[in-house]
């Protein structure tokens, strides 16, 4: 049986990766990494847009790696929704292989994090402006209204953060 697949999607610095983390270890499943986060590490920082499709087949191979080792549940730090958004805001163009990885990579449910945490500096990071942030996230809003995904946005500080998006995965029988 294939387990559910839950993508914590959003802008940088939205506490994806935290929350990530969080709920594996709530629910005693396995994760997906962020693909980016270790492309970025090995390049030194340096990526252009041909980069991107690297990172999305980086970001598929973690995702199915986590997909052979998960319980009922399987979440994902980032989904393809942030490849493509990045493409597009960064360098104004997506590729075909990145539009198909968006459509073809699914997901039950997507959690999206509202940039509403306070920036964390970080070598990798290039977004500090809070307005760019939220333009971001209208950006991911508009993406998944249209496409008509399940989601829920995920907002607040601390340990309500992640109370609030545990009560919704129960209110989804999880």
């Amino acid at each position: 049986m294939s387990p559910v697949r839950i993508a914590v999607t959003g802008p940088e610095s939205s506490g994806k990766s935290v929350l990530t983390q969080a709920l594996a270890a709530h629910f005693h499943t396995s994760y997906a990494p962020e693909f980016a986060r270790e492309f970025l590490s090995s390049s030194g920082g340096a990526y252009d847009v041909h980069d991107l499709d690297r990172i999305c087949r980086g970001q598929i191979r973690n995702e199915e790696r986590a997909i052979q080792s998960a319980a009922r549940l399987c979440f994902f730090d980032t989904d393809m929704l942030v490849i493509k958004i990045w493409s597009q805001f960064r360098f104004g163009t997506v590729s075909e292989r990145i539009r198909r990885a968006v459509q073809e990579r699914t997901y039950h449910f997507r959690l999206l994090c509202k940039p509403d945490l306070p920036w964390t500096p970080d070598p990798f990071r290039e977004s500090p402006d809070p307005a760019e942030r939220m333009e971001l996230f209208a950006m991911y809003r508009r993406e998944l209204d249209e496409a008509k995904a399940d989601y829920f946005i995920v907002e607040g500080q601390g340990e309500n953060r992640l109370n609030t998006t545990l009560k919704f995965l129960e209110s989804k029988g999880l």
